[in-house]
């Protein structure tokens, strides 16, 4: 017997709950029924990429289409999590309202801060005074011991690397850790890439891929001070190479040629072709 569709009067919220129940109850969906928190991480992360890319779209339909997907996954989870009485979807909101209410003291409470910039600095000060007392509650810590008190605690939060380099060269800068404007920054990367340079004439791969990192973390700092997301940059990049070597492609079509076929000189020629349309 199918299950009863969830009423459409219902609030748009627990109505998605109720589908995602019946969806994980018996006689509901086997997919849905045999995924965990492990199993669901990748999807998370694409959901997350795609609402991204929808945003830079600009496409509303496909906007709205893509937050639905992202929404689903926080719901999954919990609803997994309810099963065996660890935590719901009332929680997890209850949990985040209370963190907005107690990391927003300019608004609900009597604290100062009249720029974004300020609302930042107020935001991680509020937030390491949270995972201190955490740390300590858990460890035992105490200040001026080894291990006590990090600024940056990990390399990596299970971001995409782009991201957590950015992350964690914000993080430093909050305590006055980086560079005061871009012309330092730039002369950085120059720095990189004649050490990257130096490697390939003369070191080893491990030297090489080393220096290589180095260039990329710099590059990361150079966007980062620009005020841009290295991840977004990138993600741009990647949309306009495959953009333009699809019109290189045709392009070397309309002469009976292909890529396997064309010459290096005779693709670089098409490109060159397309980027002189481009620009108009």
């Amino acid at each position: 017997m199918p299950h009863e569709i969830p009423s459409p009067d219902l609030p748009p919220m627990e109505r998605l709950r109720q589908i995602m129940h019946l969806l994980r109850a018996p006689g509901g969906c086997p997919w849905d029924a045999e995924q965990t928190h492990e199993s669901l991480v990748k999807h998370l992360i694409e959901e997350a990429y795609e609402v991204a890319s929808a945003i830079q779209s600009g496409n509303r339909d496909e906007i709205v289409d893509e937050l639905g997907d992202l929404l689903l996954q926080p719901v999954f989870h919990a609803e997994i999590a309810s099963e065996d009485g660890r935590f719901d979807l009332d929680d997890v909101a209850r949990g985040i309202s209370e963190k907005l209410i107690r990391r927003h003291p300019h608004v609900f409470g009597e604290s100062t801060a009249d720029t974004p910039e300020a609302v930042l600095t107020q935001w991680e000060a509020i937030k390491a005074g949270e995972k201190g007392a955490s740390d300590r509650v858990e460890s035992g810590n105490e200040q001026g011991r080894p291990g006590a008190g990090y600024l940056i605690k990990k390399a990596n939060d299970g971001l995409p690397a782009l991201m957590a380099a950015a992350k964690i060269q914000r993080k430093a800068a909050t305590v006055g850790f980086d560079w005061p404007d871009l012309p330092p920054v730039l002369a950085k990367v120059r720095e990189e890439v004649d050490e990257v340079a130096d490697a390939i004439s003369g070191g080893t791969e491990g030297k090489v891929a080393e220096e290589l990192g180095d260039l990329l973390f710099a590059v990361v700092n150079l966007a980062r001070k620009a005020g841009h997301e290295a991840e977004t940059l990138l993600h741009l990049a990647n949309v306009k190479f495959v953009n333009r070597l699809k019109r290189v492609e045709d392009e070397l079509r309309c002469v009976g040629l292909d890529l396997e076929s064309a010459t290096l000189v005779q693709m670089d020629e098409a490109w060159e072709s397309v980027k002189r349309r481009e620009k108009g």
